[in-house]
C-alpha cells in the first residue's frame, strides 16, 4: 500500500504535472454535457438564466420583494440575483457530483499511475467554466442596462478565489466519503437546499435580524455571495480584512479535504 503526501503544499505541484490531463479531461466533461444539443454552449446561460427568471417573478412579482439600500428596479433585481445563483451554482455542480465521482470513474482507481486527486479538480474547473459564462451575461446585461462597468469589476477573481479552492477541499472530502457511505448523496441534497436559502441569495444580508446574522456567515457562500455583487454591481471595494480571514478559512478547507482524500484513497480499490 503507497503512501501518499497529505501536505495540501504538494497538490500545486500535480496540477503543473498533470495539467494536460486536466484540460482535456475538463474539456471533454464540458464538451459531453452538450454534445448533441442544438443550442450547445448557450445551455450554460440560459439553464441558470431560466431559473433566476421564475425566481425573480415569484419574489420580485408574486411577493414583491425588494433589495434594502440598493436599486430596486426589476431589471436589476434580475441581476443581483443571477450573481447568488451562479455562485452557489458553482458549490451545487462540485459537491452533487462528488459522491459518485470515483464510483463513476473506477476504472481509474485500477490504474496505480493515474492521479485520482485531479478528478475533484476536473470538476470543479467544469463548474467554474460554466460560471464564467454566466458572469459573461451578467456584465453583458449590467453594461445595456447601465451604460458602464463598474471599475471595481477587476476584483471579482480575488473574491471568488478562495471560494473555489473551499469548494474544491468539500468536494474532495465529499468524493472519498462518497465511496464508503453511499448514503452521503441524500446528505448532500439537503445540503444544497440549506446552502441555498440560508445565504443572501434572495435576500440581501442586511433585512436578516442582527442576532441571526452570524449564523448565516458559517455559511461558506454567504460572504463570496456578498462581496460579489459588491464588487460586481454595487462598486464597491471587497472587505479586505473580511477576504484575508476567508481565504485562510479556505486553506484550511481545503488543506482538511485534500489530507482526508490522500488518506483514504488506499481503499477504494477494495469498496468500488
Amino acid at each position: 500500500m503507497s503512501a501518499h503526501p497529505i501536505s495540501f503544499v504538494s497538490y500545486p505541484g500535480t496540477i503543473a504535472r498533470y495539467w494536460n490531463l486536466i484540460s482535456r479531461l475538463a474539456a471533454r466533461e464540458f464538451a459531453a454535457r452538450y454534445r448533441g444539443s442544438h443550442l450547445g454552449v448557450l445551455w450554460a446561460a440560459l439553464t441558470p438564466l431560466v431559473t433566476v427568471l421564475v425566481f425573480t417573478f415569484v419574489f420580485g412579482v408574486v411577493f414583491r420583494a425588494k433589495w434594502a439600500g440598493e436599486s430596486t428596479a426589476t431589471s436589476e433585481f434580475v441581476i443581483i440575483l443571477f450573481v447568488g445563483m451562479i455562485i452557489h451554482g458553482i458549490f451545487v455542480e462540485a459537491i452533487s457530483r462528488a459522491p459518485t465521482l470515483i464510483l463513476n470513474n473506477s476504472s481509474y482507481v485500477k490504474r496505480v499511475v493515474f492521479p485520482l486527486e485531479i478528478l475533484p479538480l476536473v470538476v470543479v474547473i467544469t463548474a467554474v467554466i460554466n460560471a464564467a459564462v454566466g458572469f459573461i451575461v451578467v456584465i453583458v446585461a449590467h453594461l445595456i442596462l447601465n451604460g458602464e462597468l463598474r471599475p471595481t469589476l477587476i476584483f471579482l477573481p480575488f473574491v471568488l478565489a478562495p471560494y473555489i479552492l473551499a469548494v474544491l477541499g468539500l468536494t474532495m472530502f465529499v468524493t472519498s466519503i462518497g465511496v464508503f457511505i453511499r448514503d452521503i448523496g441524500h446528505a448532500v441534497g439537503f445540503l444544497i437546499t440549506v446552502t441555498l436559502f440560508m445565504a443572501p441569495i434572495f435576500y440581501p444580508i442586511s433585512s436578516v435580524p442582527e442576532p441571526y446574522r452570524a449564523w448565516l456567515y458559517l455559511n461558506p457562500l454567504t460572504f463570496t455571495v456578498e462581496e460579489a455583487r459588491a464588487v460586481a454591481i454595487f462598486g464597491r471595494s471587497p472587505d479586505w480584512e473580511g477576504l484575508g480571514l476567508y481565504t485562510a478559512g479556505a486553506l484550511f478547507v481545503f488543506a482538511a479535504g485534500y489530507a482526508w482524500f490522500q488518506k483514504t484513497r488506499n481503499g477504494f480499490a477494495d469498496v468500488v
